[in-house]
């Protein structure tokens, strides 16, 4: 067995914490509608007996949502998670998880009582061997099986309301893709063909931001608990001016194949992987949600896409017009909001106007597009894993409007928004719950900063770190170099003073011969002078 064939098995065992827990996918559990693990610390649901949370009946709000899906009781993301279960952990105090074992955001220890503040990074201001840890990282997530989790393969009807359970073992990696595929999905009306696409429950309205930044926080989480790095963050990468993808290359997220444009190139680890829910139309042909199985390589041909849908990444100035809008949302808050911070952010406003309902997609949907490849679907996109870097961006510019703005809680939405976007709708699909207008809130408070937010000086050393880790690598060799060379010009004035305390009274060393073997003539001196000390010509200070 091979070194990374031995880690992924170890790993197997560690725990993760994302939606459908294992515990609560028996026939039991769905049949009761309970979702109340023990925690293993004291073998009590929730960890109720050590004060860490409580079983607890689910609230979901009552208010309305908007017009964008007229149905109701036919999708199992509705109230969520309500179809599934109506009691899940409560936890308390710094407490989190499905049964409260683990710790909220932004704290850590046994305890949850050590708050601590992490960097999020630009992936180009990563050292060597920071690249080398993330993509090696991001590959193990690929091959480790999730322990504690599985995906649901069918709806909680074609369960038979939970006595048929339908789910299937993925990785750490493709729990991620099939959340954000599960999200996006078209609503199954019931029959072949019969789906409803214009619904999502985490694009095309104000939770956009809030569910993206919630979904990141917890991949970092399950890389941090694979892997055992706690310090782990994840990078991002700053796409403004740029004129193609510089983030694939084969150190990174992967080059071109040379035989094939459209494939990853042999030599990057990703061009090995297998994506998983990317086959949309023929799900909705079929009216069934994706099976979970391997279904192709991963695709991307970056520059070559539709340019009447995108001509090209975003600038800095159509950032700096995005940051500028004052209103996080507006109107109908979906496609068509009008000078909407987030839905100018998001592809569907004008980056220079504000107007919403463009043809042409901007900011965060002009890079899915670029890419023209699989991470070009909505439903499919987080197989690339460029995904991740492009959304830490995005999420570093609503972090960067949340500051400008000073903006609050209050100020997002509270009804009438698209299904599953009002402020107090929990985000599908996560287990534990979370509801939108909490992650409405400055990053520090959820334990993590970016590198392009810190001040002028702090910037400046982050983007010299990988210059200053070079320069350290190969500080050991310099120091070598200057020791022989010291030894050998040792060697060699010992050597001539012994030639001359041998030789001394002969006159050819002493005379003016030996010297003029040794020293060149001066032919005209370094700085002209006129006479009164100053220089005619600029001098190398000057």
């Amino acid at each position: 067995m091979r070194p990374l064939e031995i880690i992924s098995f170890l790993l197997y065992f560690v725990p993760s914490y994302q939606q459908f827990p294992r515990q609560c996918v028996t026939q039991e559990a769905l049949r009761i509608k309970e979702c109340c693990p023990p925690w293993e610390g004291d073998g009590s649901p929730c960890g109720a007996s050590s004060g860490r949370g409580f079983c607890q009946d689910v609230r979901v709000s009552n208010h309305s949502h908007g017009p964008q899906y007229p149905f109701s009781g036919v999708d199992d993301r509705e109230g969520w998670p309500l179809v599934f279960y109506n009691r899940t952990c409560q936890c308390a105090w710094n407490f989190m998880g499905f049964n409260c074992a683990d710790c909220k955001f932004g704290y850590f220890g046994v305890k949850c009582n050590e708050k601590r503040e992490l960097l999020r990074r630009n992936v180009f201001h990563l050292t060597r061997d920071e690249k080398i840890r993330f993509v090696s990282y991001v590959n193990l997530a690929k091959q480790s099986v999730s322990r504690d989790y599985v995906v649901a393969t069918g709806t909680y009807k074609e369960m038979e309301n939970g006595s048929k359970p339908l789910f299937a073992n993925v990785s750490v990696y493709d729990l991620f893709v099939w959340i954000h595929y599960y999200v996006s999905r078209s609503a199954l009306l019931g029959g072949p063909g019969n789906v409803w696409t214009d619904v999502d429950f985490a694009h095309w309205g104000p939770g956009f931001l809030p569910w993206h930044r919630v979904y990141l926080l917890h991949w970092e989480h399950e890389i941090r608990k694979l892997t055992g790095d706690m310090n782990f963050t994840l990078p991002y990468w700053d796409w403004r001016d740029a004129k193609g993808c510089d983030v694939c290359t084969d150190d990174l997220m992967g080059g071109r194949s040379p035989r094939d444009p459209t494939f990853l190139s042999p030599g990057s680890v990703f061009s090995s992987w297998r994506v998983m829910c990317s086959k949309i139309a023929e799900y909705n042909d079929r009216g069934v949600l994706c099976d979970a199985t391997a279904e192709g390589q991963l695709r991307r041909n970056p520059g070559k896409q539709n340019r009447n849908v995108v001509e090209r990444l975003p600038t800095s100035a159509d950032v700096e017009f995005t940051l500028s809008l004052r209103e996080y949302d507006t109107g109908t808050t979906d496609r068509t909001s009008n000078m909407s911070f987030r839905n100018t952010l998001e592809g569907f406003g004008d980056p220079t106007t504000g107007i919403g309902n463009q043809t042409h997609m901007g900011m965060h949907a002009s890079l899915h597009v670029f890419m023209n490849g699989t991470l070009s679907s909505v439903q499919a996109s987080a197989n690339d894993p460029i995904f991740f870097l492009h959304h830490s961006y995005v999420d570093s510019l609503f972090e960067q409007w949340l500051r400008r703005h000073g903006a609050t809680p209050v100020e997002y939405p509270h009804s009438n928004a698209p299904i599953g976007h009002n402020s107090e709708h929990h985000m599908v699909p996560f287990l534990p719950l979370h509801r939108n207008r909490d992650f409405f809130i400055t990053s520090k408070d959820l334990g993590y900063d970016f590198s392009n937010l810190l001040d002028g000086n702090q910037m400046l050393a982050e983007s010299m770190r990988p210059y200053l880790e070079e320069l350290e690598n190969v500080w050991p060799s310099l120091l070598l170099a200057g020791f022989c060379g010291g030894i050998v010009t040792i060697a060699i004035v010992a050597a001539v003073l012994t030639v001359k305390h041998h030789f001394g009274g002969l006159s050819w060393l002493q005379g003016q011969r030996w010297k003029d073997l040794f020293v060149l003539p001066e032919r005209q001196p370094l700085i002209h002078s006129n006479g009164t000390g100053e220089t005619n010509q600029r001098n190398y200070s000057t």
